[in-house]
């Protein structure tokens, strides 16, 4: 028993801690100094873009931009579900999954199989990332239509206000994207403890990088 805690769920549990201390510190990154990081620099540029689509009305490339991103994001969705259900049809494939009771607590009381719960946590991640990318479509859409209104029209229709509804539609994307970046270290856990570990140092390194370079 002691053996297998070691292996199998200390590792894994301390580059999940890593993995949310990055994070949390991004975060305040990206809150105290956001010209330091790709999402405040992307941030503040995607401004002047709305602004000049909206002054100079630029519809074609406007439509054309957000097509692109809507087309993206449906790609990304299309694939994070079609895995997600594999993953789940494997689940309730398995031989000791009709052994298990409804209760959530004998659920994990009786979860003798560890890659289950593996797999689960795959299945889980892989749906956060389709949802993340349906909300970032619904997000688009509405710049769709709110980006092509002249600004004489109405005073709610603002550059602040079409920048900040494109900007949640990114965010979500980003929040989609970096679930796929996160999944790769629990596709290794399937191989064991060590690799989830190494992997997800090399995930951060790569994150690191990217999160600062626009």
């Amino acid at each position: 028993m002691p053996q297998n805690y070691w292996t199998e769920f200390f590792l894994p549990s301390l580059a999940v801690v890593f993995i949310l201390i990055y994070h949390v510190y991004f975060y305040f990154q990206v809150k105290r100094f956001p010209m330091q990081t790709a999402i405040g620099i992307t941030r503040y540029l995607r401004t002047f873009w709305v602004e000049s689509i909206m002054e100079q009305k630029r519809d074609i490339l406007a439509v054309q931009t957000l097509r692109n991103w809507v087309m993206a994001s449906s790609f990304l969705a299309s694939t994070a579900i079609l895995i997600g259900l594999g993953i789940l049809s494997y689940i309730f494939q398995h031989k000791s999954i009709t052994e298990l009771p409804f209760s959530f607590d004998l659920i994990m009381a009786n979860l003798g199989n560890i890659d289950i719960l593996k797999i689960l946590l795959l299945f889980l991640i892989f749906s956060f990332a389709f949802f993340n990318f349906t909300l970032s479509i619904r997000y688009y859409n509405h710049v769709n239509f709110m980006i092509n209104v002249p600004l004489e029209r109405d005073e709610m229709v603002t550059v602040g206000y079409v920048t900040k509804i494109l900007n949640l539609g990114m965010i979500h994307y980003t929040l989609g994207m970096r679930a796929y970046y996160l999944s790769g270290p629990f596709f290794l856990w399937l191989f064991g403890p060590i690799w989830m570990f190494l992997g997800s140092f090399l995930v951060l390194i790569v994150l690191y990088k990217i999160d600062r370079t626009a």
